[in-house]
Formats: structure tokens, sequence, C-alpha cells
């Protein structure tokens, strides 16, 4: 098997675990708020921005899962993991800075190699005036 396809494989089932991941987390907020609303409000956050979280995770989940936008569930995960991260790190708990850390990383992975990009010949609008 070409080495391309086996690129394609990688990214693909990465960006399948992730959205398993994010829908199960996304949803786990949705439809269970009570058992999430006393850590965000302990972290400062109000309460219907539990909510909004929720929906960014499903959200992002499932854009990962469609190629054609794949970059654009992966950049709104990678956004989110980092504000999770801050999130820790302000309010003293270290043990819990990892998970949003390797998350953001597949993310930021799986937003970088699915990047928009230029068509070859095309040089960038520099904004003339």
């Amino acid at each position: 098997m070409p080495t391309i396809k086996w690129k394609k494989l990688g990214v693909a089932s990465v960006s399948f675990l992730l959205a398993l991941i994010f829908f199960s987390a996304g949803g786990s907020k949705l439809a269970s708020p009570d058992a999430h609303m006393e850590a965000f409000l302990r972290w400062g956050y109000p309460g219907w921005f539990l909510y909004v979280t929720g929906l960014v995770e499903v959200a992002g989940a499932v854009l990962l899962l469609i190629p054609a936008v794949r970059f654009y569930g992966a950049a709104l995960l990678a956004c989110t993991m980092l504000g999770a991260t801050f999130t820790h790190l302000r309010a003293g708990e270290m043990a819990a800075v990892p998970v949003p850390l390797v998350l953001l990383a597949f993310a930021g992975l799986i937003a970088w190699v699915n990047r928009p990009r230029r068509p070859s010949g095309t040089t960038p609008d520099r904004g003339q005036g």
C-alpha cells in the first residue's frame, strides 16, 4: 500500500478516535449537566457555559468525521482544549492538565494535516492600497 494511503488511514483513524472522545465528553455535558455543573461554577464560569462547551465538543466531533471540514472541527477542538488546559492550570488542578494537552496535540496535528492549501502557482494577496 502506498505511503499516502497509510497517511490518510492514520489521519482518519485518529480523527475517528478524537470524534468518539469529544462526542462522549460533550454528550455527557449535555445529557447530564448536573454531573459537571459544580466544576464549571468552581472554575468561575456561568452555568450556561457548560452547555456551550458541550455543544462545541459535539459539533467538533461531527466535523472531524467529515473530511471536507475536518480542519475546522480539529481547529475548534484544539482551541477548546487550549481553554481547558488554561482552566485547569488557573484552578491549580495540575493532575488534570495532561488530558487536555494530549487532546490539544492530536487535534492540532489533525488540523495541521488538513489545513486549507492555496492552489499551486498562486501568491498571497498583499492588500494593495
